[in-house]
């Protein structure tokens, strides 16, 4: 998952955003989004599993993740192309091998699952970090309830089994429902979420240079000192390109129990951005048993403060 955005610390993620602090709701776990250690693998049958991964190998492509629907030897099949604004669907889709068909179905889990699926609206105005269950024959499904009508981008980042790297594969969504286009949020440094909650970011974004972000949580002004773990981490972030959702993965420097890992308030990562451009930010972190978002905008290779996120307030997402 390192495709374009490298990240050495994963309780942010990617450096580059949009400039508001989606306030998101929280949610009951069920599956989450790109770990920088990865565990044991879902088990299954080994002749199928060995076959299943055979698109692995061969060269690597480096186009940034989620741009394309087939890369390195997958396909992302998404059987759900259409939902409705405001109404629950179940979102279904199979990762399969380029030329066989054939469902994956073994894989190496990334903080604790085997597959991350984030869903963002194409305005980068709703966002999802979803949980999927696998099905025996190599199905996914998830409920999905989107709160607005539109063009929106599906994410599949996984590793299947047997491959050195991750995989971030993206196909369209369309969200029928009266449309109405919204506008990118305003650089701030501050997010603001419900119940009090603020996250700070500091840092700038350079193309093609690695650069240092760190995030600062606190709570009705006051540090958050026991930032509690999330899927084997303190924080999550997930960011992506305005214009084209290229999508950013990073991965934290550190993690709960390492001996050196803080549980807060601060959490921090070094990312590098492909290109010029605006990114936006999504950080999921945990406390007081709940999975916050904060959301922020960053332009790399502009001018003035490039790190920054406004206090509007998301329409919240599910884990």
């Amino acid at each position: 998952m390192n495709t374009g955005l490298k990240i050495t610390a994963f309780a942010a993620a990617v450096a580059a955003t949009f400039g508001t602090a989606y306030a998101v709701g929280t949610s009951v776990d069920t599956v989450a989004t790109p770990s920088a250690h990865s565990g044991k693998a879902h088990t299954g049958d080994e002749t199928e599993n060995a076959e299943a991964e055979k698109g692995g190998g061969g060269h690597r492509d480096h186009t940034p993740g989620g741009l394309q629907i087939a890369s390195d030897g997958y396909e992302l099949d998404l059987r759900t192309p259409r939902a409705t604004a405001g109404d629950r669907t179940d979102l279904r889709f199979r990762v399969v091998e380029s030329g066989t068909g054939r469902a994956v179905t073994a894989y190496t889990r990334d903080h604790g699952k085997d597959l991350h699926l984030i869903v963002a609206s194409r305005d980068l105005t709703t966002y999802r970090h979803l949980h999927p269950v696998r099905a025996a024959d190599g199905t996914w499904s998830v409920p999905a309830t989107l709160p607005k009508a539109g063009d929106y981008r599906v994410f599949a980042d996984f590793r299947p089994r047997r491959a050195q790297e991750k995989v971030t594969l993206g196909a369209d969504l369309a969200v029928t429902g009266k449309y109405a286009p919204a506008s990118p949020p305003r650089p701030a440094a501050t997010a603001k979420l419900p119940d009090g909650y603020e996250v700070r970011l500091d840092g700038a974004l350079t193309p093609g240079t690695p650069s240092e972000l760190r995030l600062r949580v606190t709570r009705d002004g006051r540090p958050v000192t026991d930032l509690q773990p999330y899927l084997g981490a303190y924080g999550h972030l997930v960011a992506l390109r305005a214009g084209d959702l290229a999508y950013l993965h990073v991965h934290p420097s550190g993690e709960p129990g390492d001996g050196e890992t803080e549980p807060g308030p601060e959490v921090r990562f070094t990312a590098t951005a492909p290109s010029a451009g605006t990114y936006r930010l999504f950080l999921d972190f945990r406390h007081g048993g709940e999975v916050r978002t904060a959301a922020f905008t960053v332009r790399a290779g502009g001018t003035g403060h490039p790190a920054s996120g406004d206090p509007t307030r998301s329409d919240g997402h599910a884990h």
